[in-house]
């Protein structure tokens, strides 16, 4: 489909930030895009950019074509399709960065036969002229919104072609097995090797094997691009505050020796070792009669429910009591640690004598000890939350990463095709019927890479672009 598209008409757009700047940079890509640019530019040279060869920069003048007025001095980048961001030609003005500077040009650019690009429509053109498929135009906008260098490394790795070559390899092996089983059922009269139910069953597991790790991969794909919800929960007092500002490297919520001091939840961002964790530091949770604390405690307790991980904080020092125990059973359900404070000061018990007051002895693996205050054992927690989402390691440029909930989507259908021609074979039922199910697969496998998706769904993909890209 991608390769068949002949680019269109020209298009313009600022693919700098909007607002105020030193320099900005206005894109324009289609037929007679170089033409156009012509009409308003006078480089310094007399030269003509229709002339000139690719992937050269010009020096000179924007001017309106009616009044001859300068408008601007600028640089013109002239890029010759096909090697183009877009493949098609793409000029690029390097201008001043006033919004007024940047909106004349553009309008003398639409005078001269540009239209305003579309958000994303550079880069559609990109996907729909085969420069890149669907997999790595996605990983364009995640290298845009990229928090951390793990995300950066991995949407890189994706633009690179690390998924499409992966998408590229399972579907082929699906392929080479459909087109023996279609030769089989379509030639019966020449003499051609039969593919038994045997070897239809092993390459269709070897393949859904290849496809279950792919999809294992989709969870971390989500917490390096959103970031890990961590909610930060404990009674009052016992260092929560602290933690934050511990692990923000910074002074964020107010810290003091009076219980209740947190309120409201406190929502921050932090770099974790290249992990994106969104901290919530929450009020502590015991029972109260105040109205506003109580608004807070159960804004914690939701905070906890919402989260991907749980940092439950006590005092290393003092004894626990029913309400640390309370808070421990609303929150072992889910993926938890409990972090020992404070202990620069002298410990009530040891972590495994901790565990048997909380009433379970396997809690002992999540226990950490921390100095939040002196910054001690936060490397430990770091290792461990790791270790927690990401197996300990975070093998970024070595196996792609699934990123988003279409992609998702589509391998869950590639892998019950395959379930399904797995299930076929074991009862028996005739090759020609086995192919309906391995089209399913081959064809949901097609969606993540662009292969095989519905126009709309393109649109809706590339409308969430911004302008310029």
């Amino acid at each position: 489909m991608a390769d068949q598209y002949n680019g269109g008409p020209a298009i313009a757009a600022i693919s700098t930030p909007a607002g105020t700047g030193a320099i900005a940079i206005i894109r324009i890509s289609g037929r007679e895009s170089i033409e156009i640019v012509d009409a308003v530019f006078q480089p310094a040279d007399k030269s003509s950019l229709r002339d000139s060869p690719s992937h050269t920069i010009h020096y000179g003048w924007i001017v309106d074509p009616q009044t001859q007025d300068s408008v601007d001095e600028v640089l013109v980048m002239l890029m010759r399709a096909p090697r183009t961001f877009t493949r098609e030609d793409v000029v690029e003005i390097n201008c001043h960065g006033g919004a007024y500077i940047q909106g004349r040009i553009l309008e003398l650019l639409f005078q001269s036969g540009a239209r305003l690009a579309e958000p994303g429509e550079f880069t559609k053109r990109a996907f729909l002229n085969g420069r890149m498929d669907l997999s790595q135009a996605e990983a364009v906008m995640d290298l845009i919104s990229s928090q951390t260098d793990l995300s950066l490394r991995s949407s890189i790795h994706t633009l690179k072609g690390g998924l499409r070559e992966k998408i590229d390899m399972l579907r082929g092996g699906l392929l080479d097995l459909m087109t023996q089983i279609e030769a089989n059922i379509d030639y019966p009269e020449y003499d051609l090797e039969d593919v038994t139910l045997d070897q239809i069953q092993k390459t269709a597991a070897a393949i859904l094997e290849k496809m279950e790790d792919l999809w294992r991969t989709a969870e971390s794909g989500r917490l390096l691009k959103q970031g890990i919800k961590v909610a930060i929960v404990g009674r009052p007092n016992v260092g929560k505050s602290t933690l934050l500002n511990a692990l923000l490297r910074e002074q964020r919520a107010i810290v003091t020796d009076i219980p209740g001091t947190t309120r409201d939840t406190i929502e921050e961002f932090v770099d974790l070792g290249g992990m994106p964790l969104h901290l919530v530091d929450t009020a502590g949770i015991r029972e109260t009669e105040d109205v506003v604390e109580k608004i807070g405690v159960d804004l914690a307790r939701r905070a906890a429910e919402e989260s991907d991980l749980i940092l439950m904080v006590v005092d290393a020092g003092m004894e626990l009591d029913g309400e640390d125990r309370a808070i421990f059973q609303e929150i072992r359900h889910k993926q938890y640690l409990i972090l020992l404070n404070k202990t620069d000061l002298t410990a009530a018990h040891s972590a495994d004598e901790f565990a048997a007051i909380l009433g379970d002895p396997q809690a002992r693996e999540h226990i950490l000890a921390v100095s939040a205050k002196e910054e001690k054992g936060l490397d430990t927690v770091e290792s461990r939350i790791r270790k927690l989402f990401f197996d300990g390691t975070i093998a970024i440029g070595k196996d792609p990463l699934i990123s988003n909930l279409r992609q998702k989507e589509a391998l869950r259908r590639g892998i019950a095709g395959l379930r399904a021609v797995l299930r076929g074979v074991e009862e028996g039922i005739p090759q020609d019927m086995i192919m309906i199910d391995l089209t399913d697969a081959y064809d949901a496998l097609g969606e993540i890479s662009g292969h095989c998706v519905k126009d709309d769904v393109i649109q809706e993909i590339f409308s969430r672009f911004c302008l310029g890209k």
